[in-house]
C-alpha cells in the first residue's frame, strides 16, 4: 500500500498554545514510517515546517504520490501531545484542501484519543486513531477490513463507532529512526537551549515514554501514560546516526527523563549536547554531576509549585520540602548552564512566598518562570475532576473555563487568546 504521513504547516495565531513554535521532528510519523516500510509499504513522509511547504503545497505532493491512505497529525510532534493546540483548524484545513486525493484519511493525535466524535466531525477525516498511533497506523495499512482495527473510531450513519479503548504502544522495541539529511539540515533550532555555545543542527529523541506519576494537570490519560524505557542500544544507535548527520544538540522528549546511568555514560563518550525534562527530586547530587559531564546543557524541572500545599493540590507526590528542592536545583546549576523550575499558577500558593522562592532561585542562577495558568486538557485528571469524562464539547468547555479564569497568560501569548469556536470557525463546521 502507498501511505502518506503528513505533519501540516502549523499556525498558532490567537491560540492558547504555549508549546514551542519552532520546527521539530515529527516522531510519531517517523515511527509509523519505519514500521510501514518494514512491512513492505511505500511511504511518503512530509512536514510543512521542516520542508517549508504550506498546506496547499503539501496536498499537491500527496496527490502526486496518489496514496491509498493519508495520515495527518493533530499536534506538532509527540513532544507536544500533552499541550497541543486545542483548535483543529490546521489539520482540518489540510484535509479540506486535499479534497479526497489522498485515499482514506486518518487522524492521529491527542484530540481523537480523548474525543473521537467531535474530532472526526471537525476534521472530516474517515477514521481516528485512539492513543499512541504508530502500530495502529501499520495495522490500518495491513488490513482490508480497516473499520475493525482496534483503537480506532469512525462515524457511521451519523453515530460514532469505536473499536475498543486507547492503544498503548510496545515502544521498547522500536527500531532507531532515520531522518532525511535535508530535514536535519533545516533543523537549526535547539529546543529549550539558552547557552551561547550552539554548534550543529538540532534534533529530538525519545529514550522513554510515559510517566509513573499522575499529576493533576498532566494531559496523558489517553496516550503516553504508562512508563516504558526504550532499548539502550537502539537509543544510542539513533543518536550516533544523528551525530553523523551533523546534529550537535538533542532534546529528549521523554515526559520524565529518569536517571539512566548507562545512557549518561554513553553520552559522556559522544560529542553532543542535550536537554531534558525531569523531576529534580528524583536525582542525587552525584548523578546531577554525571548529567552535566554527559553534555546536558538544559533542564526543565517540573516543580510546578513552590509550596507544599500547592504541590499536594497538583498531586505531585513529592517527598522533599521546598528548601530541599531548591538546594537540588541550585546544585544542578553548578553542572548545567540552564536550569528551569517550571511553575504553574496555583491558588494555594501564597504570592509573597512564591516571590521569595523565585528570587532565591534566580539569585542562584536557576530560572523560575512567573507561574502560568493551568489549561484543563480533556486528557488530564484536572478536567475529569471538574466535569467527568470528556464529551463532544470537552475542548470548548476547557477553553471557555481557561479564558474565563485568567486575565494574564503565558509569556509567548502576545495577546488574549480567542475562543475555540472563533479559531475553528473557518474550517471546522462551527
Amino acid at each position: 500500500m502507498k501511505v502518506a504521513l503528513v505533519n501540516p504547516l502549523w499556525n498558532y495565531d490567537d491560540s492558547i498554545y504555549f508549546g514551542c513554535r519552532q520546527p521539530h521532528l515529527p516522531l510519531e510519523l517517523g515511527y509509523s514510517k519505519t514500521l510501514l516500510e518494514a512491512a513492505g509499504h511505500q511511504v511518503l513522509m512530509l512536514d510543512g515546517q521542516l520542508q517549508k511547504l504550506d498546506n496547499s503545497g503539501l496536498c499537491e505532493r500527496v496527490a502526486k504520490f496518489a496514496p491509498e491512505m493519508t495520515v495527518v497529525s493533530t499536534a506538532p510532534t509527540y513532544l507536544f501531545w500533552r499541550c497541543a493546540p486545542p483548535e483543529l483548524r490546521v489539520p482540518a484545513d489540510f484535509i479540506r484542501r486535499l479534497a479526497g486525493r489522498g485515499g482514506r484519511t486518518v487522524a492521529v493525535g491527542p484530540h481523537g484519543s480523548a474525543t473521537p466524535a467531535p474530532t472526526l466531525r471537525k476534521l472530516g477525516a474517515d477514521i481516528v486513531v485512539r492513543g499512541e498511533c504508530e502500530e495502529v497506523v501499520a495495522e490500518l495499512a495491513r488490513r482490508d477490513d480497516w473499520k475493525s482495527v482496534p483503537s480506532t473510531a469512525y462515524i457511521s450513519d451519523g453515530k460514532l463507532v469505536s473499536n475498543g479503548g486507547v492503544h498503548v504502544s510496545s515502544f521498547v522495541d522500536h527500531p532507531p529512526l532515520e531522518w532525511p539529511s535535508e530535514w536535519i539540515a533545516t533543523h537549526s533550532h535547539h529546543h529549550h537551549r539558552f547557552d551561547d555555545q550552539q554548534v550543529g543542527f538540532g534534533a529530538e529523541v525519545e529514550a522513554s515514554r510515559g510517566c509513573p506519576y499522575n499529576c493533576s494537570f498532566c494531559a496523558k490519560i489517553d496516550f503516553r501514560d504508562a512508563y516504558r524505557r526504550r532499548s539502550h542500544e537502539v537509543v544510542v544507535a539513533e543518536i550516533d546516526r544523528l551525530i553523523g548527520q551533523g546534529v550537535g544538540y538533542i532534546y529528549f522528549i521523554d515526559e520524565i527523563f529518569l536517571p539512566q546511568k548507562a545512557l549518561l555514560e554513553a553520552l559522556v563518550q559522544r560529542d553532543v549536547k542535550f536537554g531534558v525534562q525531569t523531576r529534580i527530586d528524583l536525582w542525587k547530587p552525584e548523578l546531577l554531576e554525571l548529567l552535566g559531564e554527559a553534555g546536558c546543557v538544559s533542564i526543565e524541572a517540573g516543580l510546578e509549585s513552590l509550596t507544599v500545599e500547592g504541590r499536594a493540590m497538583l498531586s505531585k507526590r513529592c517527598r522533599l520540602g521546598t528548601e530541599e528542592l531548591a538546594a537540588l536545583l541550585i546544585r544542578a546549576r553548578l553542572h548545567i548552564p540552564f536550569v528551569q523550575a517550571n511553575l504553574i499558577g496555583v491558588v494555594e500558593d501564597d504570592p509573597a512566598l512564591v516571590k521569595y522562592w523565585r528570587s532565591h532561585l534566580m539569585d542562584n542562577g536557576v530560572w523560575a518562570n512567573e507561574p502560568v495558568p493551568l489549561y484543563p486538557y480533556p486528557s488530564s485528571p484536572s478536567y475529569r475532576e471538574l466535569w467527568g469524562e470528556p464529551d463532544d464539547l470537552a475542548w470548548e468547555r476547557a477553553h471557555d473555563h481557561y479564558l474565563a479564569s485568567f486575565q494574564t497568560f503565558s509569556d509567548i501569548q502576545e495577546r488574549r487568546p480567542r475562543p475555540l469556536q472563533e479559531l475553528e470557525a473557518a474550517c471546522c463546521g462551527h
